[in-house]
């Protein structure tokens, strides 16, 4: 049984949340795309919620939902400008190569918006958490480059060299993690 499938509840209980934080932002029957789908999970809540035309993307097939799929290198994405309504990264940006590329891809990408959730590096705790997360999750799942975290001012700071323009924040109180939600115009 993989490791998706044993928490699988509680990753379905926070992608309904998820959901409800982002009813303002999407419109029903939006083309998203879910960079970095991992498990479905997410996407695949996304795409019922909001009665959406999903397709999930990674770099490794690690689906336990049946959504649509599509191996990506990671670097590029494999679209037209403007291919997607909306484009959904879901703690995603951590474990990326080279985050500010996966970013400027996604904004060639979408016509309309960029959602992320990010867990931060702020606070000794939170540094220490984002830290411990890293090395397992490299090692468990073969992660080629070292897990980074950032700050929301590093990632505002990132966002507005990229033209991305913040128009909601929120942040999310989960200890012993202080996360982010980022809604983006493109």
């Amino acid at each position: 049984m993989s490791y998706y499938r044993i928490f699988s509840k509680i990753y379905e209980r926070v992608a309904k949340r998820m959901c409800q934080d982002c009813r303002d932002f999407i419109q029903k029957d939006s083309k998203i795309l879910d960079l970095g789908c991992g498990p479905g999970i997410v996407g695949k809540t996304f795409q019922e919620f909001f009665q959406a035309d999903l397709l999930g993307v990674d770099i490794k097939d690690r689906r336990i939902y049946s959504i649509p799929f599509k191996l990506i290198d990671g670097k590029n994405l494999p679209f037209s400008e403007n291919s997607f309504d909306v484009v959904l990264i879901n703690y995603v940006l951590h474990h990326s190569r080279d985050p500010v590329a996966l970013l400027s891809e996604a904004k060639r990408v979408t016509r309309d918006k960029i959602i992320i959730y990010e867990d931060l590096a702020e606070g000794c705790l939170s540094k220490l958490v984002c830290w411990l997360h890293g090395i397992p999750f490299d090692k468990l799942f073969g992660n080629p480059t070292k897990t980074f975290f950032n700050s929301e001012k590093g990632w505002e700071k990132i966002f507005k060299e990229l033209g991305l323009n913040v128009i909601f924040k929120e942040r999310r109180h989960t200890f012993p993690v202080k996360k982010e939600l980022f809604i983006l115009g493109a």
